[in-house]
């Protein structure tokens, strides 16, 4: 008899915003989407890398090698908005990319590797998702920038049921400075 697969859980390194920076994103969601399904506050967050359906083994080793990352702290502005045509997503993010910031990527894109996967082949968009299925412009006027002190990142679960995608940190990990 052939045996189950192994279980799978589906991950991904991301910067969690506190609740500060959260509140502040989910305004600019709502005072700027309009007739739009946005995306939850709870969900809000930057994506740094994606490892995917993991097996147990595997989440180990993404957990062992994000405890070996050394990256500085940074701080982070949130000043521009943007809307991808396909998938249909309407989004914020820097302007510019702080150092820190691709000095993390690069080590979880590292990890990835050492853990048997393969990063990601397009070239790093840091945003935040605010909502998807929109058109362009979507994200109207301009909106106030929101300043994010980055102080630490997260191994966060997507759990996908009848509702949609809930998103669960697991693991945060410090920065230095």
């Amino acid at each position: 008899m052939p045996q189950a697969p192994e279980p799978k859980r589906r991950l991904f390194f991301a910067l969690w915003p506190d609740a500060a920076v959260r509140e502040s994103l989910a305004s600019v969601s709502k005072k700027h989407l309009r007739r739009v399904k946005r995306v939850s506050p709870d969900n809000l967050h930057l994506t740094l890398a994606f490892p995917g359906s993991v097996t147990q083994a595997v989440q180990q080793c993404l957990e062992t090698g994000a405890g070996g990352v050394v990256a500085p702290a940074f701080e982070l502005l949130i000043d521009r908005a943007g809307h991808w045509p396909r998938p249909r997503i309407s989004w914020i993010g820097p302007t510019r990319i702080p150092p820190g910031l691709w000095s993390l990527v690069t080590a979880l894109r590292q990890v990835l590797g050492t853990c048997g996967l393969e990063p990601e082949a397009r070239a790093y968009q840091p945003h935040i998702t605010l909502a998807r299925k929109t058109n362009p412009g979507a994200v109207a006027g301009e909106f106030t920038p929101i300043h994010w002190s980055i102080r630490n990142f997260c191994l966060v679960e997507s759990v996908t049921d009848p509702a949609g995608a809930k998103y669960f940190p697991l693991r945060s990990w410090e920065l230095e400075g």
